[in-house]
């Protein structure tokens, strides 16, 4: 009975991997011939491919938005466990407001927000004015709720305060028990929210279209742009943009479990 469950269970993942996998497969052997009007299609071609991988003006997007994806994770994630820090050892009681302000960007759509940050920052002279400067605050505004929920829920998990009263008792501070112990702790939720935040910032298109304009392009609005030119070329874009998605969820995870390994080769001896 129990090998007949796990045959059933393994069964519905498995078809649902194929369900989810048939668009991806459609646009990619669609993206490798000329047309695709008929039952079967026509002409085999890699000739997108290989004109995108030397085009200066595709790697130059490729580039930014895998630079414009690091550094609002990196800024959000930092501000988020140092708040949560202060929230759980000194501000317990404030926990559930700052939870609320945290899910507050889910009801924000994209539109709003860029119209609302040019509304503000647009006339202002200074750092805050730059249309760049802008992007990254819209995008830490959107990711917020997914790296909230991720670090609090590793957080709630590992049992922060017990451990940096643990630390603390050895002669350690809060902050440096925080920084040495919570955080290795609480490291893979960190990395599935970061990796889930790159996925939305490699989506995006309304929001750096509508605050920096033509002036920084990322893969999507070159997607959007070879849309207009060639619905095969546009297929082709779309399975670079997916593969570079997955290289990186590919090495972050590599880099993470290599560590856990190490962390674990140490303890033994």
């Amino acid at each position: 009975m129990m090998k007949k469950t796990r045959f059933s269970s393994n069964m519905v993942i498995i078809i649902l991997i194929i369900y989810l996998l048939i668009p991806l497969v459609a646009t990619a052997i669609y993206s490798m011939f000329q047309k695709w009007t008929g039952i079967l299609p026509e002409g085999f071609t890699l000739g997108h491919y290989t004109s995108l991988l030397s085009n200066k003006a595709f790697l130059l997007t490729l580039w930014r938005t895998v630079i414009i994806s690091i550094v609002p994770i990196v800024l959000t994630v930092l501000v988020t466990l140092l708040a949560l820090f202060a929230v759980t050892i000194y501000f317990p009681k404030l926990e559930k407001y700052v939870q609320i302000l945290c899910m507050i960007p889910y009801t924000i759509q994209g539109v709003i927000l860029s119209v609302s940050i040019l509304s503000l920052y647009a006339g202002v002279k200074g750092f805050l004015g730059l249309r760049l400067v802008m992007l990254i605050g819209a995008y830490c505004i959107i990711i917020l709720p997914y790296i909230y929920q991720g670090i609090r829920n590793s957080m709630h998990a590992v049992n922060m305060p017990m451990l940096i009263e643990a630390a603390e008792m050895l002669g350690a501070s809060k902050l440096t028990a925080f920084f040495k112990v919570i955080v290795p702790n609480i490291i893979s939720g960190i990395t599935v929210s970061s990796l889930l935040a790159v996925g939305i910032i490699f989506g995006d298109y309304v929001l750096i279209r509508n605050i920096t304009g033509s002036s920084f392009q990322n893969v999507q609005i070159y997607l959007f742009l070879a849309m207009k030119r060639s619905s095969t070329e546009a297929s082709a874009v779309f399975v670079i943009i997916m593969v570079t998605t997955f290289l990186i969820t590919a090495m972050v995870l590599y880099l993470q479990s290599r560590d856990n390994r190490q962390k674990m080769e140490n303890k033994g001896r």
